[in-house]
């Protein structure tokens, strides 16, 4: 595929105005509601706090919202990029590694065994769920003759998800009011989530970004061939390893967070693609800036859809993702 931006000084031009672009739309998503706000009432809410309806709500609601939206939207793109270098499936996605299904299972769990409620409790629960069932993935993928083949990751992966989707119905089935406890988190959202939950989980999303960042020229020489990579002296074993763990605080954190969130970590790495090529040294920070644009113009938009109501966040990512997946499977071109 031919990238559309192929000088550098195009693509970091580019890049400074998609980060122009997600301050605007943070800025929309922070004033734009069922109720619409101004820059005075924003400042005097951090400057003159008063107590009052109005700085609560962007102090506690509309401020926390779009910064949840942008972190969850770049971590979520850049685990996607990972796991689609890691297993050279050009679809794949947290659900494929189990991130999603694991984090499920342990919410659910925890809700109708343990008695878990508050939204702190269900994010450690969740981001513990998804890191064992991700380390799980990459045990079982790395055992067996071939070792560690983009197939046996692939295949691991779809296995574990499966295996901890299944108990999670089988528990819900059991468990009407588990249902009714954990079915906003289920739908995926970034509405009502304290600010607070976002920097639990951000001094983990910061090092697997910078794991990420760090890997680019490595991922550029393993998606030549693993043989080639060994050729050229490089450690695969320890990439992969590294790999893998950023995936799993990144797309954990995310998971925990906001539930599960569809489509992102598939979409935007392939728009990513179209935009600078595959050299993951520019792939990596546009998908992550690309990402946070495109979760928070949905949910900008999910607040629209339906109003007064709310659609949540998942659901518009949803419409967004499939017509696309749909397209690029019968199209059989993933570069």
């Amino acid at each position: 595929m031919i990238a559309v931006l192929e000088r550098p000084a195009s693509k970091i031009s580019c890049l400074l105005l998609g980060l122009l672009v997600l301050t605007i739309l943070m800025a929309v998503s922070i004033l734009a509601g069922a109720r619409l706000y101004n820059w005075h009432t924003l400042v005097e809410a951090y400057t003159s706090f008063d107590g009052g309806n109005e700085h609560l709500i962007l102090r506690t609601s509309r401020v926390p919202r779009a910064l949840i939206a942008a972190a969850v939207g770049a971590a979520l793109s850049v685990a996607g990029v990972l796991m689609q270098a890691l297993t050279r499936n050009p679809l794949a996605s947290p659900s494929l590694f189990g991130i999603n299904a694991g984090a499920g299972l342990a919410i659910v769990a925890a809700v109708a065994w343990l008695g878990t409620a508050t939204m702190s409790q269900l994010m450690w629960v969740g981001f513990a769920g998804a890191a064992v069932t991700a380390f799980a993935v990459f045990l079982l993928g790395h055992s067996g003759r071939n070792g560690s083949s983009p197939v046996n990751l692939t295949l691991a992966g779809a296995a574990v998800a499966a295996f901890a989707s299944s108990l999670t119905s089988g528990i819900l089935l059991g468990n009407g009011k588990a249902f009714d406890q954990v079915l906003f988190w289920l739908v995926g959202s970034v509405a009502n989530r304290e600010l607070s939950m976002l920097t639990s989980v951000l001094p983990y999303m910061a090092a697997g970004f910078a794991a990420a960042f760090a890997l680019g020229g490595s991922l550029n020489i393993l998606a030549m061939g693993e043989d080639i990579a060994l050729g050229l002296g490089q450690r695969t074993g320890l990439v992969k390893l590294v790999a893998a763990a950023a995936v799993v605080v990144l797309a954990g954190g995310a998971v925990s967070i906001a539930g599960p969130i569809g489509f992102i970590g598939i979409v935007i790495p392939h728009i990513g693609r179209h935009l600078v090529g595959t050299d993951h040294r520019w792939l990596l920070p546009y998908c992550a800036l690309l990402g946070a644009m495109l979760l928070v113009a949905a949910d900008i938009g999910s607040r629209f859809v339906l109003m007064p109501s709310e659609v949540p966040v998942g659901a518009l990512t949803a419409m967004i993702g499939v017509p696309f997946f749909v397209t690029m499977a019968r199209r059989n071109r993933y570069a």
